[in-house]
């Protein structure tokens, strides 16, 4: 039987420094004044985590928590300006450019052998850190899909038809208990974790928050429609090659059969959906708007400038020291969370 994505988690974050104390503060009624925004790591714990919090808000909210904060003008002003101290940073980390080919054949290029997260775990993965991997990734697959989904408004013809295609594969194919959220809160339960909805916020460091708030970030603005198709071209092209050293590391480590459910899921769904985003996707949309050819270059890079960073965080920082790559949370440490 499913295990349903419960609401149980659906509480206030623990703050990780002034301005997301802040936020929480006033999402919880203790203050009525909007900060401004001082010296920021656009990087951090704490705007991210202060990010992610704003976000949270067009999605499915905060229990206690009123729905009008989602537009409230004080908090969109403040999250505006973390947004521009975070875009601003991906900007100035990427080569940018207009070279749309380039971009996209170097996606097919599989990575150096023995590299990156998903080869680490094959090759010489222990449990404790697949379960971490699995903890990492549930602030992003909770939300699979759904970011993106925001840009279908704002594309027309063809590349609209497809990606509508492509989403409709993402939320199951009509299928409630297809859906890629519920397959991975299926995975969650198979490995002995918590599937509820953002369960392990607080665990999760900023490496990942800022890879779900790109996603969050890309799909709220118009502006950036072009970034939001990139990056969902990127997921879709790096999926089938990454989803099967998953399942060999699972196979290997005899995991429970809905662990592999999920990648077996994407090996064959995101082969096709490959082709379609390349072609049908951006294709069409830059023979419409060919002027969008550089935010679609910078939503692919900046997606693989996160992914990068996130991975030098689990394998270098902390899995080379023999270190879990959760956080401490003050009440609980990152490895006895998987408990």
């Amino acid at each position: 039987m499913a295990s349903a994505i419960g609401s149980d988690s659906r509480i206030l974050p623990q703050p990780r420094g002034e301005i997301s104390a802040a936020i929480v503060d006033l999402l919880r009624g203790a203050s009525d004044s909007v900060p401004r925004l001082g010296a920021v790591d656009p990087y951090g714990e704490d705007l991210h985590l202060a990010l992610y919090t704003c976000y949270e808000l067009h999605y499915h909210g905060f229990e206690s928590v009123s729905d009008g904060w989602e537009w409230d003008p004080g908090l969109l002003r403040l999250r505006a300006e973390m947004e521009s101290a975070f875009l601003d940073a991906l900007r100035r980390e990427v080569s940018g450019g207009n070279d749309i080919d380039g971009e996209l054949e170097q996606l097919l290029v599989e990575p150096i052998e023995g590299t990156g997260v998903s080869a680490y775990l094959r090759d010489v993965g222990e449990w404790w850190q697949m379960r971490e991997y699995f903890v990492q990734r549930s602030i992003y697959h909770h939300k699979e899909a759904d970011p993106q989904a925001w840009v279908i408004p704002r594309l027309r013809g063809q590349a609209k038809a497809s990606l509508v295609a492509v989403e409709f594969d993402e939320f199951g194919g009509g299928r409630g208990e297809r859906v890629h959220a519920q397959l991975y809160a299926d995975l969650l339960a198979g490995a002995g974790l918590n599937p509820a909805y953002l369960h392990y916020l607080d665990f999760v460091p900023a490496p990942m928050l800022a890879v779900v708030n790109m996603m969050s970030l890309f799909g709220l603005h118009r502006e950036l429609r072009g970034a939001l198709v990139g990056h969902f071209a990127t997921v879709e092209i790096v999926s089938p090659p990454g989803s099967q050293r998953m399942v060999d590391a699972l196979q290997r480590l005899q995991a429970d059969p809905a662990c592999l459910r999920f990648y077996l899921e994407h090996i064959e769904a995101d082969a096709v959906h490959e082709q379609v985003m390349r072609r049908d996707v951006i294709g069409d949309l830059l023979r419409r708007q060919p002027d969008l050819t550089a935010s679609v270059v910078f939503g692919i890079q900046a997606t693989n400038l996160l992914e990068d960073r996130f991975a030098e965080h689990v394998l270098e920082r902390c899995w080379a020291e023999g270190h879990s790559s959760l956080r401490e949370t003050g009440q609980e440490s990152g490895r006895a969370c998987l408990r």
